[in-house]
């Protein structure tokens, strides 16, 4: 079913394009901006030297070719990691062994290549950062994070009034999100949630969250929470959006924004390709 009216929900891609190349890498999130994606989303982690990367898991088992947690290694550590081979680029018929390209399939990010990424891509992108937790750095992660966003001149409000901001913060920790709003309150924040708390069914957040992003599940179980939550004044931002059922569902609910793996065929099922 193709949604031709359906211009404002944002797509966003998670991990990058990450159903057709590597998770977290280079390639993916070059595939969602040439896809088409409103925006990217990506997970950081602090390194043992201090550097934040896009890895999901708080181990680099699942997703390379080496092991232990990302917070007990060093830059160059992960650097030495193949974080691609594990999706089957091998067997791509590409021949990645030479291709000139082969590390951005391969080799670990950082976000501030992502960051590099984004600046030069030509048209206005938005990033979802999701902070992980619980972490043996505490605070450290979001003081890097914001640190890092006011390098690039993104931990301020849109240039340009009306305009989306241009990075937006998530996390499952209310703490985490707390402490963002507190140190750069024009940052909007998203309250991630697995499944509904007493306490939030009414459509509230926590303290220091303005946007929320609850999971597939929840809105496939509790329809109605979306409303409450718009009634509530939030936006909803939901993930992982990949199946053409669910995201006709979101559609449907009104959510503001589709967090999916697949960039190019939600843009496609929303009458935007």
């Amino acid at each position: 079913m193709t949604h031709a009216r359906q211009q404002t929900i944002q797509v966003v891609a998670h991990r990058g394009a990450s159903e057709e190349a590597p998770e977290h890498t280079l390639a993916a999130y070059r595939k969602a901006i040439e896809d088409g994606a409103d925006a990217l989303e990506c997970d950081v982690r602090l390194t043992a030297d201090g550097h934040l990367v896009c890895v999901h898991d708080r181990r680099v088992n699942r997703t390379s070719n080496g092991r232990g947690a990302v917070s007990a290694l060093e830059l160059a550590d992960l650097a030495a990691l193949d974080f691609g081979s594990w999706k089957g680029i091998e067997e791509s018929g590409e021949r990645p062994d030479r291709d000139p390209d082969r590390g951005e399939l391969i080799s670990v990010l950082t976000l501030e290549r992502l960051l590099e990424l984004v600046a030069d891509a030509g048209r206005p992108i938005q990033l979802a950062i999701e902070t992980k937790h619980p972490t043996r750095w505490a605070g450290q992660v979001e003081e890097k994070l914001l640190e890092m966003l006011g390098r690039f001149g993104l931990d301020g409000p849109p240039k340009e009034a009306g305009d989306p901001a241009p990075v937006r913060i998530m996390s499952f920790s209310a703490r985490s999100l707390h402490r963002v709003s507190l140190a750069a309150p024009a940052i909007p924040t998203v309250y991630l949630m697995q499944f509904v708390t007493p306490r939030l069914r009414d459509g509230r957040l926590p303290a220091g969250a303005r946007i929320a992003g609850p999971g597939m599940r929840i809105v496939r179980n509790h329809p109605g929470y979306i409303a409450r939550l718009h009634r509530a004044g939030h936006r909803v931002h939901v993930w992982t959006v990949n199946e053409p059922e669910d995201v006709d569902l979101c559609v449907r609910l009104g959510v503001d924004a589709i967090i999916t793996n697949r960039p190019k065929q939600v843009l496609a099922q929303l009458g935007r390709a």
